[in-house]
């Protein structure tokens, strides 16, 4: 007998014998010689690439996976690796066996991985799992991780830099188009999750003791369990689970907005509710006046470099009408973020950028969400975030023409939103020259600089708005004029506007400054540009004399025309 044969026998024996012992078979986990005989047989199939091999330990296999199934609820060790190994082996000869292992991967992640995540050893592993087959989910289980979007975060959010990298690579699996929109928020909600988390450790003990036995006998797993019943199942939590007056009670109160931030679910509509309670502030503001926990702290790291690998699926993968469809929620939830200074600059940072390169993959977005865009043009003075967000809509309806030249009314519309824009920049109270005496010199200076800012990228869209629509050029000149001729302090304003006045009276040499970013459609370039690139082609002088263009006294040069110009 070989060696490969004795192994085979060893290890499918191992297995039998774990079925009939009665200590074994209510608890197949509590052996550890099974998972490594469950993973040796695997690797010798594959090994072999043998049908006849596969069909015998495929029944052993299966009863494995069903015991340890069944003995989820009542398991003193964690079934999460085992369940992961015979996973593997029905991933790699489903195709043999006839098994569907769809059902069997939604208890993965319903049974199990809902109440290990906490589990470090689970928690990678199953990121690995995820990783090797990614292939296979994409092909065959295409729904199935965008599905449970929610609790893989979970297992992030909970162990944080440790498994960041792993993660990274998981990420892309997750969207779909029906995650993809709930996926950002989760995202940028990954804080809040970590507090939402602490949150049921604090009330209702350790996520993870020293053994199964341990978490067994308090409330947390329990509670997360019914969490994942309402989210995937949708079965209703009773009232009551804890006192709501308590802050340490038992449970978290089911009106409780952190209980609504781990109940989460992209099916559901659950996604933006806790942002509406009232209590939601206050607990922000008490998480961020606390010291940060060691987890709280990875995460705000983690954070970013996952929507950065969201937004690069989003530009380059994504369709338009997702595209389109999260440019609205961007915009809304750009000042509903975790108020933590480093995180949210990085965060507004990572939206801006998007979605300026979104509007310059596709302008007629621009024309498509002017509603939203005034909307928030309207908002720019309620806080310092979105003065910024009006800033950068700004620039944006300027440079792509309010959507293109086919978006005529669209980009009327958008104009007299600019205008109205401007004009209550020119009272005297949105200007901030009376001062507040409440408000300190450095607040009303800072004010005053904002607003400045705000009214020159206001000044640059209305013309280029106004010299990409022309009908538009005779209410832009009577705006600017108003601007030009205004008592305003500060003299970049009233300069700007007067610049743009001027330039509007040389149309071509407007249109190649504030023309259109991009060639009209038929056309090689716009008008009014030169391309220097033919300019071997196209001379008509020797001397290239646009070189000496404007420059007064001697010529710059010690040579004559003669040595230049051959005589004849």
């Amino acid at each position: 007998m070989t060696e490969r044969d004795r192994n085979w026998d060893f290890h499918l024996r191992t297995l039998s014998i774990s079925a009939r012992d009665s200590n074994t078979a209510n608890d197949p986990a509590s052996d550890p010689a099974l998972l490594q005989s469950v993973k040796k047989l695997n690797e010798i199939c594959v090994a072999e690439n043998s049908e006849d091999l596969v069909a015998r330990v495929y029944p052993q296999m299966n009863k494995i996976f069903q015991r340890a199934v069944a003995s989820l609820s009542q398991s003193r060790t964690s079934n999460g690796l085992l369940l992961l190994a015979v996973l593997q082996f029905f991933l790699d000869f489903g195709e043999v066996v006839l098994h569907d292992a769809d059902p069997s991967l939604r208890i993965l992640f319903r049974s199990c991985l809902s109440r290990e995540f906490a589990d470090p050893a689970v928690a990678e592993a199953t990121l690995e799992f995820l990783i090797v087959n990614r292939k296979k989910f994409q092909s065959s289980f295409p729904n199935l991780l965008p599905q449970f979007f929610p609790l893989l975060l979970k297992v992030v959010a909970w162990h944080g830099e440790r498994l960041g990298k792993l993660f990274r690579k998981v990420l892309p699996g997750l969207i779909s188009s029906g995650s993809f929109l709930p996926l950002f928020i989760s995202l940028v909600d990954l804080p809040i999750l970590v507090v939402a988390l602490e949150k049921v450790e604090k009330s209702s003990g350790p996520l993870l003791g020293n053994g199964i036995a341990s978490i067994q006998q308090n409330t947390a797993p329990k509670m997360l369990l019914a969490l994942m019943d309402e989210a995937y199942t949708g079965s209703t939590i009773e009232d009551g689970a804890g006192d709501s007056e308590s802050e340490d009670s038992s449970a978290i109160d089911v009106d409780s907005p952190l209980f609504l931030e781990l109940l989460k679910d992209e099916n559901d509509g659950l996604a933006e509710r806790h942002w509406t309670s009232p209590g939601m502030a206050a607990l922000l503001q008490a998480a961020v006046n606390s010291p940060y926990s060691d987890r709280l702290k990875q995460v705000l790291t983690l954070a970013p470099p996952l929507l950065d690998v969201y937004f690069s699926i989003a530009l380059h993968e994504v369709n338009e009408s997702l595209m389109c469809a999260l440019i609205p929620l961007l915009m809304s939830r750009y000042s509903t973020i975790f108020p933590d200074k480093n995180f949210s600059h990085e965060v507004h940072k990572r939206i801006l950028e998007f979605m300026l390169s979104a509007f310059q993959r596709s302008p007629n977005f621009i024309a498509v969400l002017k509603k939203p865009i005034m909307d928030r043009l309207g908002e720019a003075y309620d806080s310092p975030e979105k003065t910024e967000l009006a800033l950068q809509l700004c620039w944006a309806i300027g440079e792509h023409g309010g959507g293109g030249e086919s978006h005529k009314d669209e980009a009327r519309e958008l104009f007299e939103s600019l205008e109205l824009l401007l004009y209550e920049n020119l009272s005297t109270s949105r200007l901030g020259l009376r001062q507040d005496v409440s408000r300190s010199s450095d607040k009303v200076a800072y004010s005053k600089s904002s607003q400045s800012r705000l009214l020159c990228f206001v000044i640059t869209a209305i013309a280029k708005l106004a010299t990409h629509h022309r009908e538009l050029l005779p209410r832009a000149r009577v705006s600017l004029g108003k601007v030009a001729r205004s008592q305003i302090s500060d003299a970049r304003v009233w300069r700007r506007a007067r610049d743009f006045l001027g330039l509007m009276n040389e149309p071509a040499i407007c249109s190649s400054i504030l023309g259109p970013s991009r060639p009209a459609q038929g056309t090689k370039q716009k008008a009014g540009n030169i391309n220097w690139n033919e300019g071997a082609t196209k001379m008509i002088a020797h001397i290239p004399f646009y070189l000496l263009g404007e420059l007064e006294g001697a010529p710059f040069h010690d040579f004559s025309l003669s040595e230049v110009i051959p005589r004849r």
